[in-house]
């Protein structure tokens, strides 16, 4: 990275088709960041680095299971422009990262125009392969639930729909000693406008991840209550170690799905099918889901979205399960 009297990469940690993180310290503090680079060449691309400014920048109070935005570059040549910071807003600064991402310059191919974002650094990967790499436990997957409730309750509070809520994007930090989720990726999301109710607003554009997608995203007609059916999905699979092997990367991912012969059908693509499916919770074991925790998926896995938790009841009734609870030792 060009900023090297400030930032120092150290190494890569991932890639996707939108960008690439990198593992990068703060050469003032030595503390390590997490570094993600968006090329911004075509529309599609500046789009997507748009949306996550966006969102990130827009939540005023931070929450411990959102990921932190810590300030965005924008790179265009062998210029660096900080256009963000967590301490300070500037109207001018806003206004630069439109122009110069949506202008011409940008639209060249051998223009190098990349994003920045600088974000805290988390340690221990993505939630996905944190799970599958430790035996199942339920007082971890208790934890994790009540964790990822508050955030997407946060997120919707602060009229932002993340729209592609999966493991893959949920990360791991352990600075607290106790394992700490945090939302990521929001390339994606949608920030609302306006203060009402983030579940008035319509959404009418397909996006996200097959398998964590709701019935009504299949159709282009969905709120942000689509974010709650991805996180039944999540909890469902954490809790019974449900996966399937994703066909592009070939990792093993959890998610649930409806068997048709060989084929995987995502839960959504068929619950749109076939509305009065009745899901098999468990799938695996009865006893390893108590009957308060099976009434609360039915609800996040509603087809109707009238029917479904919104997710500020989500966090309410996610308290009150009795699943990965510790118990009480009695008093002789």
């Amino acid at each position: 990275m060009a900023t090297e009297s400030k930032y120092s990469i150290v190494r890569e940690v991932g890639r996707g088709s939108y960008g690439v993180v990198y593992e990068a310290i703060v050469n003032q503090t030595r503390s390590k960041v997490a570094v993600k680079r968006m090329h911004c060449n075509v529309p599609e691309n500046v789009e997507l680095a748009l949306q996550e400014f966006w969102a990130l920048q827009s939540i005023q109070r931070q929450h411990e299971n959102v990921i932190q935005l810590e300030e965005c570059i924008l790179q265009n040549g062998q210029v660096f422009q900080p256009i963000s910071h967590r301490y300070r807003k500037s109207d001018s600064h806003l206004l630069l990262i439109e122009t110069c991402l949506k202008g011409r310059r940008c639209m060249d191919p051998r223009s190098a125009c990349f994003l920045w974002f600088v974000m805290e650094f988390c340690d221990g990967g993505n939630m996905n392969e944190y799970l599958l790499s430790r035996s199942p436990d339920a007082q971890l997957n208790n934890s994790f639930m009540r964790q990822l409730s508050s955030a997407v309750a946060f997120l919707h509070r602060n009229q932002i729909v993340h729209r592609d809520l999966k493991s893959d994007n949920i990360l791991i930090s352990h600075r607290r000693g106790s394992p700490i989720v945090k939302v990521a990726d929001f390339g994606l999301s949608k920030v609302c406008q306006g203060k009402g109710n983030v579940n008035q607003h319509r959404f009418s554009s397909a996006c996200g991840s097959n398998f964590y997608m709701a019935p009504e995203v299949w159709e282009g007609h969905y709120t942000a209550k689509a974010d709650v059916f991805a996180l039944g999905i999540i909890f469902w699979a954490m809790v019974e170690r449900i996966t399937f092997r994703d066909g592009d990367t070939e990792k093993e991912l959890l998610g649930t799905y409806i068997c048709q012969g060989k084929e995987l059908i995502p839960l959504g693509e068929a619950l749109l099918e076939n509305p009065n499916m009745k899901l098999q919770i468990p799938l695996k074991n009865k006893k390893s889901m108590p009957a308060d925790l099976c009434k609360l998926l039915h609800d996040m896995l509603a087809f109707n979205p009238k029917e479904r938790l919104d997710a500020f009841q989500l966090e309410v009734r996610i308290r009150q399960i009795s699943y990965g609870r510790k118990r009480q030792r009695s008093v002789s």
